[in-house]
């Protein structure tokens, strides 16, 4: 399994849509650094987000999970509780190759912030906009920024295509749009 180079990604970015809207070389201008790097891309947030609330005192169960738990807000700037988190989805339209998977890690700058994204892989063949989840580890409101670089992804090609993709077997986050929750 390799990592792939900034020119492969340009070549299935523009060649065979693997991300869209797609920029070529980083943005660092005023900004959380996003765009082509030199082998991964670096993803930016939307200003969709799912800001944590216990509210309702709603439980939190991964099998039935409670709309309630989040506030929805379109803002340029989330603002998370302390000790809390959000949910938002990449700028970015992903299409997984049948031959790549593709890991996420969460940038340095949030990082040092005590900000941490966390995403699971994506699948060979998977599709969408990614949903992440920015976990406020402080004990102090937090920032995120909308339309900046959240997090980086790398692209492994395997070997070989997989037998059976996501897309296969009609995974349950295949071709989501916006910011999805849990589901069974």
């Amino acid at each position: 399994m390799s990592v792939m180079s900034d020119r492969w990604i340009r070549e299935q970015a523009l060649g065979n849509a693997m991300i869209e809207p797609f920029v070529d070389r980083q943005q660092r201008e005023g900004v959380i650094s996003y765009g082509l790097s030199s082998y991964g891309y670096d993803a930016r947030v939307s200003d969709e987000f799912k800001i944590f609330t216990n509210v309702d005192s709603v439980t939190v169960d991964p099998k039935d999970f409670h709309p309630a738990s989040f506030v929805d807000r379109k803002t340029d700037c989330c603002i998370i509780p302390p000790n809390s988190f959000a949910l938002a989805r990449t700028v970015e339209y992903f299409r997984v190759p049948r031959d790549v998977l593709v890991i996420c890690l969460g940038k340095s700058t949030y990082a040092r912030c005590g900000i941490i994204v966390n995403v699971t892989p994506l699948e060979p063949g998977w599709e969408g906009h990614v949903t992440l989840e920015f976990s406020n580890t402080t004990p102090l409101p937090a920032k995120v920024y909308a339309n900046e670089g959240a997090c980086q992804f790398l692209f492994l090609q395997g070997n070989e295509p997989c037998e059976v993709s996501y897309a296969d077997r009609a995974g349950k986050y295949q071709g989501q749009r916006g910011v999805t929750l849990p589901k069974l």
